[in-house]
C-alpha cells in the first residue's frame, strides 16, 4: 500500500487524541508540539488550541474506512495514556482497533505503567490481540522501568522505541519483546546520539534475536545525519506471530 507517514516504521498514523504534556526529558524538544504551537491561534485549523489535549471523536473509526491493511502508529501527536484522557475514551480507542483487525496498530507511551494497567484490565487473562502492537518509549537508563512495565502485559509483540536517545541505556532484559527502534533527535536545539549508545543497543538485539531498526542520527533535520549505522540500514521488522496470511499484507 501507499505509506502517508513519513516517519519510517510505519505505514500511516492516526490521531483521536491530540496534545499532551511534558513528563520525561525525551519530551524536551517534542516534534509534535513543535508542530502543533505554529498553529495556536489560526481560526478553523485543527491545532488551533495549539498543543492543548483535545479528544476527537469525529476521528474515532477512521481506520474502519481504510480497506488495505496498513501499519498504523496510534497517536502520533499525543499519547493515548495520558491522565486527562478518560478511560471511557480508551474503551472507544480499543473497540476501533480490535473491529478492524486488517491493520496492525502501533501504541506507544511514556506512561508505562497506565497502559500496563489498562491493558491488563481489558484483557483479563487473556493476551492483547496479535495486531495491537504495545510499545514504551525510554530515552536513557533512567526510563528502564519503563520496560519492566511492558514485560507486565501479556502480548507477543511488545516493542520499544529508544527515540530520542539521549544517554547510554547500559545492559536491559529484551525477554518477550520483540522489537527495537533507536533513532536521535531532530529539529532545533536537537541534543547529539553518540555511536557508542546505539552499538550498544543493536548488539543486544542481535544477541537476542530482537528485530532492530535504526531511524535515524537526527539532526537539524530528520534526514540531517542518514540512517547508516557502520554502513550497513538497519530495517527490521518483527515477525508476525499470529494470522501470518493477514500480516504479509501489511507493508
Amino acid at each position: 500500500m501507499t505509506r502517508t507517514s513519513k516517519i519510517e516504521w510505519t505505514d500511516t498514523t492516526w490521531n483521536p487524541v491530540t496534545g499532551c504534556t511534558k513528563i520525561s526529558p525525551g519530551c524536551d524538544h517534542c516534534y509534535a508540539a513543535r508542530f502543533a504551537e505554529r498553529w495556536r491561534g489560526v481560526p478553523g485549523h485543527p491545532y488551533e488550541q495549539g498543543f492543548d489535549l483535545r479528544l476527537r471523536p469525529g476521528l474515532l473509526t477512521q481506520p474502519l474506512s481504510w480497506k488495505a491493511p496498513r501499519m498504523i502508529f496510534v497517536n502520533s501527536m499525543s499519547d493515548l495514556f495520558h491522565k486527562a484522557v478518560p478511560h471511557s475514551f480508551i474503551d472507544r480507542v480499543f473497540e476501533t482497533m480490535e473491529s478492524a483487525d486488517r491493520h496492525v496498530y502501533q501504541v506507544l507511551t511514556k506512561r508505562s505503567s497506565t497502559m500496563r494497567d489498562y491493558l491488563r484490565a481489558r484483557y483479563g487473562r487473556g493476551a492483547v490481540p496479535w495486531h495491537i502492537w504495545p510499545g514504551v518509549s525510554v530515552e536513557s537508563a533512567a526510563q528502564k522501568s519503563r520496560i519492566a512495565h511492558l514485560r507486565e502485559v501479556d502480548s507477543q509483540a511488545r516493542f520499544v522505541s529508544f527515540e530520542p536517545l539521549l544517554g547510554p541505556i547500559g545492559e536491559i532484559d529484551l525477554t518477550d519483546i520483540v522489537w527495537a527502534i533507536v533513532g536521535g533527535e531532530s529539529g532545533p536545539d536537537a541534543r547529539a546520539m553518540r555511536k557508542a549508545w546505539v552499538c550498544e543497543l543493536r548488539d543486544q538485539c542481535v544477541r537476542d534475536g530482537v528485530a532492530f531498526f535504526f531511524k535515524q542520527w537526527g539532526g537539524a533535520r530528520p534526514t540531517s545525519g542518514g540512517r547508516l549505522l557502520d554502513g550497513v540500514e538497519w530495517n527490521q521488522f518483527p515477525a508476525p506471530r499470529h494470522a501470518p496470511d493477514q500480516a504479509s499484507k501489511i507493508r
